[in-house]
């Protein structure tokens, strides 16, 4: 079997890249955000289905990198699409999700559990600074 290193560093920068532009993670370097990759699991998933569903436990955070989904809260949706993200707030503390969410279109997405997380934030404190930013951003402006 050969390996191919340039394609791999490629592949490697490029998905460094797209998770850079999520703003929890916009202001890691390049080691912070390769600790972050090594931790979180890619998967696709299929338009319709459900991620996380209101009232049922949450134990972590997903980052829509292709495709989209769309964020269902009683009398509200909001369509995600790519470099954007939700379950910050389960990454933070042991609560039911407060929103459905379902893939609207074929979507590839991160998922990065608690505890990842938290062994992360170890060692990259900025990470938390910069949630709470987005945090409190959703705060003031909900449709954000």
């Amino acid at each position: 079997m050969r390996n191919f290193p340039a394609v791999s560093d490629a592949i490697t920068t490029q998905r460094i890249e797209r998770l850079r532009s999520v703003p929890v993670f916009a202001e890691l370097d390049d080691d912070a955000l390769r600790s972050v990759l090594e931790c979180a699991t890619e998967f696709e998933a299929p338009a319709g289905q459900v991620l996380a569903e209101a009232g049922m436990a949450g134990a972590g955070l997903f980052v829509v990198e292709e495709g989209s989904a769309v964020v269902e809260i009683p009398g509200q949706h909001r369509e995600l699409g790519p470099g954007e993200f939700f379950g910050e707030l389960s990454l933070l503390v042991d609560a039911p999700r407060a929103a459905r969410v379902r893939v609207k279109t074929s979507a590839r997405l991160l998922a990065l559990s608690r505890h990842d997380f938290e062994r992360i934030l170890e060692s990259q404190p900025r990470m938390a600074l910069a949630m709470l930013r987005v945090l409190a951003k959703r705060i003031i402006d909900p449709s954000h």
